[in-house]
């Protein structure tokens, strides 16, 4: 079992920032993928942003150039830093690990990001 604790999320005007944490604990593997999805009301959750822990990462184009997910492996820790927020991306934000495709994913609890126009 996995299990991911989020902080991070709040309030902001567009154009402003935040940063999402998220820590994983219990039977981790040392080679895994970590990463962000989101849902806004109505819509299906989507991929945001994936780091793997030899540092391979990928983004949903709407938030490249924007969004920036970092990893520190020692800590099982992985970080979305999200600047020029805009309205659209108001979502829930909920952490992702997978140690492989043969394995299930774990979900974090999400945390609430809204932006303001």
């Amino acid at each position: 079992q996995v299990q991911l604790v989020e902080s991070g999320g709040g309030l902001v005007q567009a154009g402003g920032s935040l940063r999402l944490s998220c820590t994983a604990s219990g039977s981790i593997f040392s080679s895994n993928v970590m990463g962000w999805y989101r849902q806004a009301p109505g819509k299906q959750r989507e991929l945001v942003a994936l780091a793997s822990s030899d540092g391979i990462t990928t983004y949903v184009d709407s938030v490249k150039g924007r969004f920036t997910i970092s990893r520190d492996n020692a800590k099982n820790t992985v970080f979305l830093d999200m600047n020029s927020l805009k309205p659209d991306d108001t979502a829930v934000y909920y952490c992702n690990y997978r140690a492989s495709v043969a394995h299930r994913a774990y979900w974090g609890q999400g945390t609430q990001v809204t932006v303001s126009s």
